[in-house]
């Protein structure tokens, strides 16, 4: 794989992490509104969020 494909990779994974992340924000955020907090459901995304939250940092931190 040449360094150019590789950096496309990257990238295309970066936009996809982040593309996922904005979906568990919306999805949690119709849970929050309809008060459904305390619900496994929400709990589970929440736990996904943050996973996506420190990759995305990371990912920022290189230039990605």
């Amino acid at each position: 794989m040449s360094d150019a494909e590789r950096l496309k990779s990257y990238e295309a994974f970066a936009a996809e992490t982040r593309a996922e992340l904005a979906d568990i924000t919306r999805r949690m955020d119709a849970l929050r509104a309809e008060n459904k907090v305390k619900t496994a459901t929400y709990r589970q995304l929440f736990a996904a969020r943050m996973t996506l939250k420190e990759i995305d940092r990371r990912l920022a931190e290189h230039g990605l």
